[in-house]
This record gives C-alpha cells, structure tokens and sequence, in this order.
C-alpha cells in the first residue's frame, strides 16, 4: 500500500473533497471564461488585456490555476498508487512510484510559478 505522506489532505476522504472542490471551481471559471468569450466576440487583444486588468479576475485565475494543480496533483497521485505497484512492476515499483511522482510534483509546481509569471506580470 502506498503511504499518504505524497497525498495532498493527507487522507482520502481529504482528497475526495479536495477533488470535488477543485473540480466546482475550475467548471465554473471554464464555464465564466466560455460565456464571456461569446460575449465578447470578435475578441481582440484590447478586451482581452481589460479583462486580465482587473485584480477580481487575476483572483480568479489564481484561484482556478492553483485548483488546477491541485486537482492534477490528486489525480496523478492516485493514478500512480494505483497502477505503479509491485503486482504491475515488481520490486522496482516504488522507485518507478517515486520517480513518476517526483517528475509530476516539479511539473505542476513550475506551471503553477509560470502561471504566477504570466498573471500578475512578473
């Protein structure tokens, strides 16, 4: 069984509502970004810039951005328990685990900085 000291609420019932959560508020900044696109049609780079302007919708983002890394984090971490295991790899699993997790963790946490960057224009 693989440990819950990479999980990220630290219990399952944590990350399942974690996961839920996550999952609400990135369906309704997917859902806001879609109804304002088409409000906004034929966008250009002006209106686009307006948008990102205002500090409610650079909030929003952040709120969505970090959603979306935590809600990758508990999926891939899940998947990983779940598939990279000694039934499917053998003795070498917990470093494959390990690995893979490793690989995830460094990602996320770059495309979370990157995003960070690129919305508050550092």
């Amino acid at each position: 069984m693989v440990a819950p000291v990479t999980s990220l609420a630290r219990s399952g019932l944590g990350d399942w509502v974690v996961q839920r959560l996550t999952a609400v508020l990135l369906a309704g900044y997917v859902l806001f970004m879609v109804a304002w696109l088409f409000a906004h049609a034929p966008l250009d780079y002006d209106q686009w810039r307006d948008l990102f302007a205002h500090t409610w919708m650079r909030v929003f983002s952040l709120l969505a951005l970090l959603s979306l890394c935590a809600h990758a984090w508990i999926g891939l971490w899940t998947l990983s328990g779940d598939y990279l295991n000694e039934r499917a790899l053998g003795r070498k699993a917990l470093l494959v685990r390990f690995l893979f997790q490793m690989f995830c963790g460094a990602a996320l946490f770059g495309y979370g900085v990157w995003g960070i960057q690129i919305l508050w224009e550092l």
